[in-house]
This record gives C-alpha cells, sequence and structure tokens, in this order.
C-alpha cells in the first residue's frame, strides 16, 4: 500500500471514529435529560420506587454534568495557576478532587438527588457502555467509581471526621448488546459471625445498579418498562419516529424537553455509522476480486450506488 492509500485510509478511520465518539456523546446527553433520569430513577432507586417520574423531576439538582466531571487526582479541585490556592479544593461538582496518585477518571453522568424529606441528599452516577468490556470486569469498575465517588466527598460534602455526613451513592450502569435484558443489584451486607454486638453505621452509601440492554426490544410492561424506554432511545435500528412514538406516547415524555433534537441527531449518525460499515464491506468484497454483481446481492444495494461507493473511495486502491 502506496502513502496515498495510507493516508486516505487513516482518514476513513478517524472518520469513523469521530462518528463513534459523537455518538456516544450524543447518547450520554440523551441519557442526562431529567425525565430520563426520572425514569431510571424509579426503577432503581428505593427511595423512588412507586413514584411518577414526572414528580421524581423535581428532586434532581440543577443540571446534570455530563462528561465534565473527572474524580481524580493530582490534577483536580487545585488551582495550578495561583499558588497561594493551590492545593485547596473548591466545592462543587464542577471541579475535581485532588488525591495523588488515585488516576483520572471521567464520569459519563453525575447529579445530586434531594431525597423526599427535603433535607438529605444522594449522588447519582450513570454510566453507558456499548457492550460488555472485555479487557476487565465491568462490576470490578463499577466498585472503583462508586469508590470515587464516596471518597472525592471529603472537604466537598464532609469535613475531617465527619463521616456520617456522607451521601448515599448510586453508580448506575448501562450495558448494550447483551444476550438478555438484565438488571442486577450490588450492596453492602452485614454478616454476623461472632456474637450479636452490631456497629453502628450506614450499609446503604454505596449502591451499584447493572442494567443489560439485548439487542431485541422488549414489549411495554411493568417488568421491562426501563429496559425498553433505554433500549428505543439507545437503539441504532429505530428510525426517529418510532423513538418518538415510544418516548411521547407510551413513556408521556414531552418532546419539548429537548429530547427530539438529540434523538434525530443519533439516528443521523447511526445512519452515517451504518452506511461507513457497508462501504467497507462493498470495498473489501472489490479489492477482493468479487464482482459488481455478487457484490450486490451480499449488500442489497444498485450496481449504480455500489460502483458510487467504490469511486468515492478508490484512492484507497491506487
Amino acid at each position: 500500500m502506496d502513502i496515498t492509500s495510507m493516508d486516505t485510509e487513516m482518514k476513513n478511520m478517524v472518520r469513523a471514529s469521530d462518528k463513534d465518539a459523537q455518538y456516544d456523546e450524543k447518547a450520554k446527553r440523551l441519557l442526562g435529560h431529567k425525565y430520563i433520569l426520572a425514569y431510571i430513577l424509579v426503577n432503581t432507586v428505593d427511595e423512588f420506587k412507586g413514584m411518577n417520574p414526572r414528580d421524581v423531576v423535581q428532586y434532581i439538582e440543577g443540571e446534570p454534568l455530563i462528561g465534565v466531571v473527572p474524580v481524580e487526582p493530582g490534577m483536580t479541585n487545585s488551582q495550578e495557576d495561583d499558588p497561594v490556592k493551590k492545593g485547596q479544593r473548591i466545592v462543587g461538582f464542577n471541579s475535581e478532587n485532588a488525591e495523588i496518585n488515585e488516576g483520572l477518571v471521567r464520569f459519563d453522568i453525575v447529579f445530586y438527588v434531594r431525597m423526599r424529606d427535603g433535607l438529605s441528599q444522594m449522588i447519582v452516577n450513570v454510566e453507558s457502555q456499548k457492550d460488555e468490556p472485555s479487557g476487565y470486569d465491568l462490576l470490578d469498575r463499577a466498585v472503583f467509581y462508586v469508590s470515587r465517588l464516596i471518597s472525592s466527598q471529603k472537604e466537598r460534602d464532609f469535613v475531617h471526621t465527619n463521616y456520617n455526613d456522607i451521601r448515599r451513592v448510586f453508580s448506575i450502569w448501562i450495558c448494550m448488546n447483551l444476550d438478555e435484558n438484565s438488571m442486577g443489584y450490588v450492596h453492602l451486607a452485614y454478616d454476623k459471625l461472632i456474637g450479636d454486638y452490631r456497629c453502628r453505621g450506614r450499609l446503604d452509601l454505596l449502591n451499584i445498579v447493572l442494567i443489560g440492554l439485548s439487542n431485541e426490544l422488549p414489549g411495554h410492561d411493568e417488568k421491562y418498562e426501563l429496559h425498553r424506554l433505554l433500549g428505543a432511545l439507545l437503539s441504532k435500528q429505530l428510525s426517529v419516529d418510532e423513538k418518538l412514538t415510544i418516548i411521547e406516547k407510551e413513556y408521556k415524555i414531552p418532546a419539548e424537553t429537548g429530547i427530539r433534537k438529540e434523538v434525530a441527531s443519533m439516528c443521523n449518525l447511526s445512519q452515517g455509522i451504518r452506511e461507513d460499515a457497508q462501504a467497507e464491506i462493498i470495498m473489501n468484497m472489490y479489492e477482493n476480486g468479487f464482482t459488481i454483481e455478487q457484490i450486490e446481492i451480499a449488500v442489497r444495494k444498485s450496481a449504480e450506488e455500489i460502483r458510487t461507493i467504490i469511486k468515492k473511495r478508490e484512492p484507497v486502491l491506487a
């Protein structure tokens, strides 16, 4: 392969990667809408179970932060440009926490939720995964994230040794492309080993919810209510109209919330991703000696469409 071919192929790879990154960003923003988060809370957090999601929206404080909150050490919550303030922490999620040598972590979505008593708060983190990772176990990563959400509260939500002020934390993971729809809840438990004495303290501080989505959209029933909503939102197969019908008619989520624009943008990106993938298949077949007629049968496109794609990518063959 010559330099021109390599350069063109690299550009194609970059474009594909950029579209994937844009799609992931759109997915996070869609999940970060308060109405969607309210449905997630109603189906995962005991405090809100049985409530109407519309009523839960009011308990989500401020605007959820999407992809901008690192829990990361060394470089966070410190004012590097101000030697006087350097090392001091800043209250608020829009800054970072400085615990040296803990590594940089950037959350997908994180926000405060006011509990129904009007006094206490909890912290909720929502993460989305395109599939189950192969390089590590997802639960191990979830444990790390929920632990960092606890430790990062020091000097922001509680000070010194006031550990009873620690906010309850939920880390909710949505994993797509699994074999079945599923949901699991991981939390602390206290097992008595000797005697009846039990140390005081809260077992509800650390909470992990693992939501698995299959490629097949389930029906709209109580058991799979959340799975159907999330599956429709994140699907690369459903059209804009199909998604909006489910969102608006089945879940009574008004399109005026800005969701319509995000859905349309995601569908456009997913269409582009599918077209790029198909173009790669066409070029691979063409390079390996398949005739236009054979490619037609394989990809179900006309000869004219196939020739147009080949012509656009012809520099790859130079």
